[in-house]
Parts: structure tokens; C-alpha cells; sequence
């Protein structure tokens, strides 16, 4: 499973520092995945992983759950995206973007308008305008719209890039989403940029002035990546799908897709602690069906 793509290690931080900086952060649904019931709660017993994934359960108990990609606005840095959402080929038909089988396997879709590009054009903002892309992952529903965006840095963990490299349809990966002669920067949160902060262990300071932090949450893939944004006057913690919704931080929920089970589970005491300390933090988790209509426009 080679790929031609070779990324080049990220010299942080990267330019536009500017101390005491915040950021405005919007919020953008770009499409739906259909997941079935018990995929963010693992179920117990005989042919858990099976039920779990609904080959037991009709299609008509399936629910529709966001696919979010989220607009940080720094004052000297620019307009940076956290993932890329779904292509807007899905507008047409998954399985174009997506392949056959992971098409039938969680269906996909995107209502007109929806993709990132088109989203931000109502925002007035050209997709040439993203300075850079922080990828929490490299799975197809936060991967798939990458090539909308061929003049953005790409920033993605390390071990997730050997990761997806090495995977495939059954981890989740496409290659054709990531492996394309962009410029594609790695971080190593195990190298000595890392360090400590805001009660996590291993954290990377992106812009080297404390207003995007990217936190090490490895489990639901190898290199896994949360972002914690500094707000005017609270924080605004993006789990990605450290935590696919709020109460798997309440509740301890483990879902069915995973590549390590131990990982996951510290990454998610993490979070979880992090939550407890800072109660006026927002909190915005990766495919939260729920919360997601009482999210604010704007975070600022």
C-alpha cells in the first residue's frame, strides 16, 4: 500500500505568531454519515463487533450524524481549517469519493452547497485564502475534501500519516484522499517541540503564541489529534473523534471503530479530565447529532 506522497516534517511554530492572539472559530457541517445505533456505544456479548456495526440492524434505525469542519480565524496567521469534511463530489453519489464499499458500508451524503468550498464562499472566503489545514485524521469523512484545497499547508501527526499509509479500506483510509503532491507538513508530538499544557501530555504549540494547540488524543487511530483554541475568554476544545459525541466523555462510551482500545481510553480520561477543570470551556465533539443544532455561528 505505498504511497508516492512524502511529507516533509513541520518546523513549528509556524509564521504568523502574535502573543495574546485569539481566534474566531465557525463551525461548518459539510454532509452526513449514516451510522448505525450502537456505533458510538460499543455493545457486549456474542457478536458485538457485528451488531455494532449494524449488519444486524435495518438501515431504517440508522441515524444521520454531522461531518464537521470548523473556520479559525487568527489575527496575523489567516484563515486556517481543522479537517476538510466530505468532497463535494458526494453531492453526486459517494462512492465516486469514497469507493464502493465504504459507500455501502456507512453511507454518505451532502445536501447542495454543503462541501467546505461552498461554505466558505458564502462566507465571502475563497478556498485559495486557507493558509493552512490541521487534520485531526485521516479518515475519508475528514480526508475526502482535501483536494479542494491544493495551495493550503497540511498538518497531520506523524504516526498518522504512517498509519493511513499502511491502511486501508478496513482502518478507514483512502489513499487517493492524502497521497497527492501537496504540501504536506508532519508533527511529532513525541519529538522536543512537544510538551506538557493544559493538562495534557503531549501537546504542540502551532503558532508558538498558545491560540491553536494541538493535543495528542491517539486511539481511534494511531495519530489522532484534538485542537484546543484560545478564545477571547474561555477555550473551545475540538475533540475530533477522540469523543464522536459529548457523552462519550460523560458516560466513558466506547465506540466500535478503534485501532487501539487503551489508547482511546486515556486519550478519552483526558479529555475528560481537561472538561472537568475547565467547566466554561466549549466543548464540540466529532459527530455530535445532538448537540450540534444549539452550536453558535461564530465562536469568538
Amino acid at each position: 500500500m505505498a504511497v508516492l506522497t512524502q511529507p516533509e516534517p513541520a518546523r513549528l511554530p509556524l509564521p504568523g505568531r502574535r502573543d495574546g492572539a485569539t481566534v474566531r472559530v465557525r463551525p461548518l457541517r459539510c454532509g452526513e454519515v449514516l451510522l448505525p445505533p450502537r456505533a458510538l456505544d460499543r455493545p457486549s456479548g456474542p457478536l458485538s463487533r457485528l451488531r455494532g456495526i449494524g449488519l444486524t440492524t435495518p438501515r431504517s434505525r440508522w441515524s444521520w450524524v454531522p461531518v464537521p469542519v470548523f473556520l479559525v480565524e487568527h489575527p496575523t496567521a489567516g484563515r486556517l481549517l481543522i479537517d476538510t469534511g466530505f468532497h463535494a463530489s458526494v453531492q453526486d453519489g459517494a462512492r465516486t469519493s469514497l469507493g464502493r464499499r465504504q459507500a455501502w458500508l456507512l453511507p454518505a451524503r451532502q445536501g447542495a452547497g454543503e462541501s467546505a468550498p461552498e461554505r466558505l464562499r458564502a462566507l465571502g472566503i475563497e478556498p485559495e485564502q486557507i493558509s493552512t489545514v490541521v487534520m485531526t485524521h485521516l479518515h475519508n469523512d475528514h480526508a475526502s475534501g482535501a483536494s479542494q484545497f491544493p495551495h493550503a499547508t497540511f498538518v497531520v501527526d506523524e504516526a498518522e500519516w504512517r498509519a493511513a499509509c499502511a491502511g486501508g479500506f478496513a482502518e478507514g483510509y483512502r489513499h487517493e484522499h492524502f497521497d497527492q503532491p501537496w504540501d504536506w507538513r508532519t508533527v511529532d508530538h513525541r519529538g522536543p517541540d512537544a510538551c506538557a499544557r493544559a493538562g495534557f501530555e503531549r501537546t504542540l504549540d502551532l503558532f508558538g503564541d498558545g491560540s491553536v494547540l494541538l493535543l495528542s488524543t491517539p486511539g481511534h487511530t494511531l495519530g489522532h489529534q484534538s485542537v484546543l483554541l484560545a478564545l477571547e475568554d474561555r477555550t473551545l476544545l475540538l475533540t475530533g473523534d477522540a469523543a464522536y459525541i459529548r457523552r462519550a466523555i460523560d458516560d466513558d462510551l466506547v465506540p466500535i471503530f478503534l485501532a487501539d482500545e487503551p489508547l482511546y481510553l486515556r486519550s478519552l480520561a483526558a479529555l475528560r479530565d481537561y472538561v472537568g477543570r475547565t467547566p466554561d470551556a466549549v466543548v464540540i465533539c466529532g459527530h455530535d447529532a445532538q448537540h450540534w443544532p444549539a452550536l453558535e455561528p461564530t465562536y469568538a
